[in-house]
């Protein structure tokens, strides 16, 4: 049986007009004689009113009923497409997460599947029926409804891709697919025409919004290539893979960019074992993740200055537990909310030296300050003020020839 898994993102389905155009996609792939598994996401801005009808009830709004809540949009999705394919003569049938059932861990509003049990799609699909599945969501051990985290039905369609041995997996989205930098930050970003798991794990970690972490680290591990491509124009689209099916790698194959960090410095802080541990513990015992991290140690090493960045959104509740903290001392501590983290991301540096000194000069040539550097095998990323980030794209993509 040669199974295709096309999954759908809020915007391919955001109207009624844009239904009736991904029905006609997925009796495309149903007329080249492959079984289709269709996943769905919510319509575009629908996930976002729920959260903020649940909002307007509680700021701190119960996790097992925000998944119930959260989860409802997809189940319009489903129907709306199983319907209009139903009106074209074509049987299909709409499937939630617990119908499928798609079994997950009890972390509910960011639950990991654990399970996908194949016997009802696979029935349907033996009887040329058109499964049409709710992303996004499942259900634990004890019968709740779990969802998978913002952004997480690429994570179901890969998932399903893989139970099911999918001979592909098709992302529709709103863009080309993945672009060298975001089109928004500079208008002659490129598309990519074909990415590793790696340097898309670490585009999309580091700022590309095209698919979530949890879903590249989900193919990469079971090696199933993902195609991005657009619902709303004819398009090759990126070809996501592993590095062996790469030819030509680039030295650099994108640029990543982030606009919500906070910088926070310690000034101050007495040196001696375990005092790093003291500082991140409890923010870790709170789920605040730190990202990149800098320790300067005074000349008589009896003083330190750490500092690091995380999310604006958890400024006030890190710097709380900071001051709350009685296991370190420190003199004082400085926020800066404007900076943003530039980062290049590309296998080919592995093998070609001097990547590092070609970033930092093409930074300094526009006079752009670098305030924090960390690094990976494949990532260059550093933190500069906000104000300069076009400019730092900018100077970034030409350097490293991304324009051609």
């Amino acid at each position: 049986m040669k199974i295709v898994v096309l999954k759908f993102g809020g915007t391919s389905v955001g109207t009624i007009s844009r239904i009736k155009k991904v029905s006609k996609i997925i009796l495309s792939f149903k007329k080249k004689k492959y079984k289709v598994i269709v996943v769905t996401s919510a319509m575009s801005g629908m996930t976002n009113n729920l959260i903020k009808k649940s909002l307007k009830i509680s700021k701190s709004f119960d996790p097992i009923e925000y998944d119930v809540l959260v989860s409802s949009g997809e189940q319009i999705s489903c129907a709306l497409i199983s319907g209009q394919l139903k009106s074209l003569g074509h049987k299909s049938r709409s499937f939630l997460g617990w119908q499928v059932p798609i079994i997950t861990d009890n972390n509910h509003t960011n639950a990991k599947i654990d399970f996908v049990n194949v016997r009802n799609i696979k029935k349907i699909l033996s009887k040329g029926i058109i499964p049409i599945v709710a992303g996004f969501q499942g259900i634990t051990k004890n019968g709740e409804v779990s969802t998978l985290g913002r952004g997480a039905s690429d994570y179901t369609a890969i998932t399903l891709a893989k139970y099911f041995n999918a001979e592909k997996c098709v992302i529709f989205t709103d863009v080309d697919g993945v672009m060298t930098t975001d089109p928004r930050n500079y208008k002659k970003a490129k598309k990519i025409k074909t990415i590793s798991y790696e340097e898309m794990l670490e585009m999309s970690s580091l700022g590309s919004k095209v698919m979530q972490s949890n879903s590249v680290q989900e193919a990469r591990l079971n090696r199933t290539d993902v195609l991005v491509k657009s619902s709303f124009k004819e398009s090759e689209g990126t070809l996501i893979t592993k590095r062996k099916k790469i030819k030509n790698h680039k030295i650099i194959t994108g640029i990543s960019s982030t606009k919500n960090d906070a910088k926070i410095t310690l000034v101050g802080v007495k040196d001696k074992p375990g005092v790093a541990a003291a500082i991140f513990k409890p923010l870790s015992k709170n789920n605040i993740n730190v990202d990149m991290v800098v320790q300067n140690i005074s000349a008589d090493k009896k003083e330190t200055d750490v500092t690091f960045t995380i999310k604006n959104e958890n400024t006030i509740k890190t710097v709380n537990l900071i001051k709350n903290n009685k296991e370190f001392k420190y003199d004082k501590i400085l926020i800066d909310k404007n900076v943003s983290k530039l980062s290049i991301i590309g296998v080919g540096m592995i093998t070609t030296p001097g990547v590092t000194y070609r970033m930092f000069q093409a930074l300094s040539k526009n006079k752009i300050n670098i305030l924090v550097i960390s690094t990976s095998e494949i990532k260059i990323s550093v933190l500069i003020k906000q104000s300069n980030l076009k400019k730092g794209i900018e100077a970034l993509h030409k350097e490293f020839n991304l324009d051609n």
